[in-house]
């Protein structure tokens, strides 16, 4: 082989070496860039996340604050279904609503003056 030959070869080798180091430094730069996209689609979704399990906690508590005052109220229906169901809740109901009295009670009206 002749320098001219080996001269060609040297030169063809290098410029081959620079192709696959500018191959390289691309390939490395497309990934780098792909990593940054999925990096920050993931902090986008990991932040909405965020919000909503935050909207959740909120609206649990207050579902759990409306169950509590339903469960207040339970009780004072029940209370009340008690009362209700008593001889003292009929008899006021009766002169309440009915005018009904005992037969030893005596009843005052007042009188309403006219103008």
């Amino acid at each position: 082989m002749g320098r001219k030959q080996q001269a060609r070869k040297a030169s063809a080798q290098r410029t081959r070496m620079r192709r696959r180091g500018k191959q390289n430094k691309n390939g490395i730069l497309c990934i780098t860039l792909i990593v940054f996209i999925l990096a920050g689609v993931m902090s986008v979704q990991i932040i909405n996340l965020s919000h909503k399990n935050q909207s959740y906690g909120n609206r649990q508590q207050e579902l759990q604050a409306q169950l509590e005052s339903e469960q207040q109220r339970k009780k004072e229906l029940e209370e009340y279904e008690k009362y209700i169901n008593t001889e003292e809740y009929i008899e006021q109901a009766a002169k309440t609503r009915l005018g009904l009295v005992h037969k030893n009670e005596i009843i005052f009206k007042e009188k309403k003056e006219k103008d």
